[in-house]
């Protein structure tokens, strides 16, 4: 298996039938397992294998498949699946910190994001926040006793690519462990293990499910961290992904390559078409070449993504005109969708943050995020260009 390529992984890593032979993945819906007898009970809860289970809430032959994909696709050595992507990034930060503890991340990051820190603050954790395009504020806020350093690989929604690599050396030079939120870059585009990255969380809710239909997460990382760290704190809290979830995103997963790639060609497209637009105050996408960190995202990625923002002129009134003249493009706060998707982020995902912090970050009361989808491009032009007609 780990001479196969990408697209096999996505269809076969992982595998499990039961005595039925079936072809599709089979769905475990159950909530608990028998035993053979008393004492091997107790063997499992003192130490099951990786096809042995004791509870839903522990582990599931349905999920077990989904971790074991998703590992052999990130090039880590074990992951553990959650219930919601914020229940990734909440478990991958949470189990590996205490009260005294400092955590150094980068200031843009999905508004949920920015809560989980703040909820790791109440609890005795110092989290200092960094522009995390300046290499030089990294490696002012890092210091000795540094236990965690947490980024976006492009970020939400504003689309700064971090220099991960350069990131992970300054963390690890302090003993940090690197946690890489990798949403946006995709597993398609990007493998944060083998730019120094420690831990890898991933909504599946996003591109790994790619049709909405369902929540779901993923933190990648090292055996040791992953079995002795992380699953006692999830199993514990009860962030446990659904067999029928997992399902879904297996079958996602088998056209995820495929759907990304397309779905980022088209972003660029949009993207070049759309630069220039006397409606528009700016187009942000990696993709250009005069995206401040283009080349960061070229080396790192190969690609721009499957999201473009854009600033309408005419702040906030200008913005809710467009989405409101929109007619194929649905108003939606997801991402990652075969459907075309497009959200006001001062308004919707990042409400909840102070106008001051909102300037520093760049959500500007014009800024839409549109993420891309798998219809034609011509049609999406058009209505996106007839949209800003409107405005």
């Amino acid at each position: 298996m780990t001479d196969w390529k990408t697209r096999t992984k996505l269809i076969h890593a992982g595998a499990r039938r039961s005595q039925y032979g079936e072809m599709s993945e089979a769905i475990f819906l159950t909530q608990g397992f028998v035993y053979d007898s008393a004492e091997q009970a107790e063997a499992r809860f003192i130490e099951s294998g990786p096809d042995e289970f004791i509870y839903a809430r522990y582990g599931n032959p349905t999920v077990r498949i989904f971790e074991e994909r998703m590992a052999a696709i990130e090039g880590t050595e074990d992951a553990f699946a959650t219930a919601s992507g914020m229940a990734a990034v909440n478990g991958a930060l949470t189990s590996m910190l205490k009260a005294g503890d400092h955590v150094v991340a980068a200031r843009a990051l999905f508004g949920s994001c920015l809560y989980v820190l703040e909820i790791l603050g109440r609890f005795g954790v110092e989290v200092s926040l960094v522009d995390g395009t300046d290499l030089d504020q990294w490696r002012a806020a890092v210091r000795e006793g540094t236990k965690v350093v947490f980024l976006e690989s492009v970020s939400n929604p504003t689309l700064e690519v971090i220099d991960v690599k350069s990131v992970a050396e300054i963390a690890h030079a302090v003993g940090a462990a690197v946690v890489v939120d990798n949403v946006f870059a995709t597993p398609t585009f990007s493998k944060a293990v083998e730019l120094g990255a420690d831990v890898i969380v991933y909504s599946a809710t996003k591109h790994i499910d790619g049709s909405g239909r369902c929540l779901g997460g993923i933190v990648c990382g090292t055996k040791h961290y992953i079995r002795k760290v992380l699953e006692p704190y999830l199993k514990h809290t009860g962030a446990a992904l659904s067999p029928f979830n997992a399902w879904v995103m297996l079958k996602g997963m088998e056209t995820l390559d495929l759907r990304v790639r397309q779905q980022a060609a088209s972003a660029l497209d949009l993207a070049k078409a759309l630069e220039g637009h006397d409606k528009l105050a700016r187009v942000i996408y990696p993709g250009l070449k005069g995206h401040a960190q283009h080349d960061i995202a070229m080396t790192q990625m190969g690609a721009g993504g499957t999201v473009v923002t854009l600033e309408v002129k005419g702040g906030q009134e200008g913005a809710f005109r467009f989405l409101n003249a929109l007619e194929i493009i649905m108003i939606s706060n997801n991402l990652g969708d075969a459907k075309t998707i497009i959200t006001h982020p001062a308004t919707t995902t990042h409400q909840r943050l102070p106008a001051e912090q909102k300037v520093l970050l760049g959500i500007t009361p014009g800024l839409v995020r549109l993420s891309v989808g798998l219809e034609d491009p011509e049609d999406l032009l058009a209505d996106l260009t007839g949209a800003l007609a409107a405005v």
